[in-house]
């Protein structure tokens, strides 16, 4: 994709970015599993962590998700970039989705608006990163720079 930045100057800063997402979700899942240890696995309760709804099943799938954005920080090779760019994806499908069922049964993960806002805008942030970190040969760099020059 020419409108894709390769070989960024900023590109370790947004890497740095990117894991900096992963962690967050792992450090709020973490404190998510031990404040709904022993409720149901997906329950609707008042459970809360860092200002935002949980329960055990999202609290597992940040840990996960967390995990997986940080091991593509620590392997690059634009690795990172593809899981990056896949997992804000998802992450703002399933914003999304838990915003159109906040009220009602199909709210299965807990979510306050305080959550989806949060989940969506670590989306739009890992997208970010995923945008500007991508490492390429300087022969992919010279053609993104004469395919950005165009007018």
């Amino acid at each position: 994709m020419a409108h894709t930045p390769v070989n960024h100057p900023a590109r370790p800063i947004y890497r740095a970015i990117g894991g900096l997402v992963g962690l967050y979700f792992v450090v709020f899942g973490v404190l998510g599993i031990i404040a709904s240890a022993g409720n149901d696995f997906l329950a609707q309760d008042d459970t809360r962590v860092l200002g935002q709804g949980t329960n055990l099943g999202y609290s597992l799938l940040s840990v996960v998700l967390g995990l997986l954005i940080l091991a593509g920080t620590a392997i690059g090779r634009n690795l990172d970039v593809a899981i990056n760019t896949w997992l804000a994806y998802a992450l703002m499908v399933l914003g999304l989705a838990e915003l159109a069922f906040l009220q009602t049964d199909a709210n299965i993960f807990n979510f306050t608006v305080a959550t989806d806002v949060v989940v969506l805008t670590l989306s739009l942030v890992l997208l970010m990163a995923a945008m500007y970190g991508k490492v390429g040969t300087e022969e992919e760099k010279e053609a993104w720079q004469k395919a950005r020059l165009v007018l």
